[in-house]
């Protein structure tokens, strides 16, 4: 090769180089940054000025926003099911949750890619000119290598290479037999570990509690489901329950406003005193504040099922009235207890996770305890060696297998005192014996968790009957006092306590109601069939990439 050309094609490789090491490191790292808050977005605080934000007066509040805007629906029935259904579709929560999964799984495959085989290439080149003092020696040389090949790695944690070198060499040196010089080269080497670091247990702990942590994400994906499932459904009973109040207090107001006419029928008839008039339109205005708190309550319990469902459309300022269709089942239920606290140990999720991690920390018990192990490291190699001025000439030579090479080898590491691994080891260990107690004192809670449920489920159904029969009874006794006042014999404040104490016993019926399926649910929860209960079946959200 000429000797200028090669200089300067050296030259020009290495300038180039230069420039562009000068090139990528004046460069900004502010160019890879995706998202930069301004200043004032970090540091300014803003106040909130009412009046600013105010609606002025006579303008309607629905019509001031956007003409564009599309209206949302005047009113929306929904049964239960409907609701759990929206929310498992809308709920940004779970939005971000059913992802977890597919990322856990991203986290096995990592840990098998750690086996898979890689391709190995490499090529160089020099060329020497140097002074010398002897004949013997080359003053200029062309030296050419490369080699290819393929690692792999074994999962009881050796590596096997293949590979087939090849190098060409050129020199001035007189003496040189063969000038220039072909080597080719096939070897097949092992490296394996016997003691630390050895074994297929050992090399796939990684792979185990990839798969471990996938399952505890998964566990802990379904207890979020479940919570927001748990959440729509005390939100839709406790909605039905504000509505149903609604209706009552507003039929305690019609109640009020027809005593009051009674009331003036019979003043200007000269049977009942000028003050019974009064007292009745007391009890209209204390109802029909009555009305106005229980319409409010009726809004916020409206806001948070839109706020749960997050249906698209259906804000929380929408004024869509959310109308619950479906209606309590109020069935007795016989519960044997002990058998529901063994199914609940069985099903919870917080019990599947602790076992879960149990066994991940036994593989890193396990793990760590090889760990403390000396390193004996076991190395063999056979190479066939090929030579010749041509590069068919050394192939030949290598193909007839003339000339082998054997290279056996073991290497020691004792480390002294080995302090951080036993450490490691103990802190596994201990680890371990804290997740034990910690699934003990589950067990105990979740025992109590079933045992209040079931307690509260049969005393909310004893409120059930409790406020049915006082209803009742307040109803005839509402009856009777009108019948009397009609007579003289009892004043409207008489009539009008009646009817609070009927408009308050049917509000204790409806809570009652209410209450006793919020109870089923929390029963099913408590045992851990919540989503079975609810007929609910789900899978791990794949993102388009």
């Amino acid at each position: 090769m000429n000797k200028t050309k090669v200089s300067d094609l050296f030259f020009v490789v290495f300038w180039l180089m230069i420039l562009l090491m000068v090139f990528f490191s004046g460069c900004n790292e502010d160019r890879y940054i995706t998202f930069k808050p301004t200043e004032e977005q970090l540091r300014k605080i803003e106040p909130l000025d009412l009046q600013q934000n105010a609606i002025p007066e006579g303008v309607d509040a629905e019509k001031s926003s956007s003409e564009e805007a599309k209206a949302p629906p005047a009113e929306m029935v929904l049964s239960l099911q409907e609701s759990r259904k929206i929310a498992l579709e809308h709920n940004l929560r779970l939005r971000v949750e059913l992802i977890n999964p597919t990322i856990a799984r991203e986290k096995i495959t990592q840990e098998q890619a750690r086996f898979e085989a890689l391709f190995l290439g490499s090529a160089n080149l020099s060329k020497t000119d140097q002074p010398t003092s002897l004949a013997l020696d080359a003053s200029q040389s062309e030296y050419f290598s490369s080699n290819a090949g393929v690692s792999v790695p074994l999962r009881t944690g050796g590596t096997i290479n293949l590979e087939m070198p090849m190098t060409r060499s050129e020199t001035n040196n007189i003496f040189s037999t063969l000038n220039p010089v072909y080597t080719t080269d096939a070897r097949v080497s092992i490296s394996h570990p016997l003691l630390r670091n050895a074994g297929l247990r050992t090399n796939t702990h990684g792979i185990r509690v990839a798969r471990y942590q996938n399952q505890i994400v998964e566990a802990q994906t379904k207890l979020q489901i479940i919570s927001v499932l748990y959440a729509v459904d005390v939100v839709y009973w406790r909605l039905y329950a504000h509505r149903k109040a609604l209706e009552v207090v507003r039929q305690d107001y019609d109640l009020a406003v027809a005593l009051l006419e009674q009331s003036r029928r019979l003043v200007g008839a000269g049977t009942a005193a000028e003050v019974e008039i009064i007292r009745a339109e007391a009890g209209v205005a204390e109802r029909l504040e009555g009305i106005i708190i229980a319409e409010n309550n009726l809004r916020d319990r409206q806001r948070e099922l839109k706020r749960v469902l997050n249906l698209p459309g259906l804000e929380m300022g929408s004024s869509t009235v959310m109308i619950p269709e479906s209606v309590p089942n109020p069935l007795h239920y016989k519960i044997e207890v002990d058998s529901l606290v063994e199914i609940a140990r069985e099903n919870r999720m917080e019990l599947l996770e602790l076992e879960l991690q149990l066994a991940q920390d036994v593989s890193s018990i396990d793990f760590y305890r090889n760990q403390t192990l000396p390193q004996l490291m076991f190395s063999y190699t056979y190479n066939i060696n090929g030579l010749g001025p041509e590069f068919n000439d050394s192939w030949h030579v290598l193909r007839d297998k003339n000339f082998e090479d054997h290279y056996l080898g073991l290497r020691l590491e004792v480390p002294l005192g080995n302090q951080a691994a036993k450490s490691r080891l103990r802190e596994s260990v201990y680890s371990r014996s804290r997740r034990l107690a910690s699934r003990d004192l589950q067990e105990t809670l979740i025992d109590q968790e079933v045992y209040n449920s079931a307690d509260k489920l049969e005393s909310t159904w004893q409120r059930v009957l409790a406020s049915r029969q006082s209803s009742i009874l307040a109803g005839r006794t509402l009856e009777a006092e009108q019948r009397q006042f009609e007579q003289g014999l009892r004043t409207s404040t008489d009539v009008l306590n009646s009817q609070s104490a009927l408009a308050n016993a049917q509000l204790a019926e409806i809570r009652a109601l209410s209450e006793y399926e919020i109870a089923k649910n929390d029963l099913a929860l408590a045992v851990g069939m919540y989503l079975g209960a609810a007929g609910i079946q789900w899978e791990p959200v794949v993102p388009d990439e």
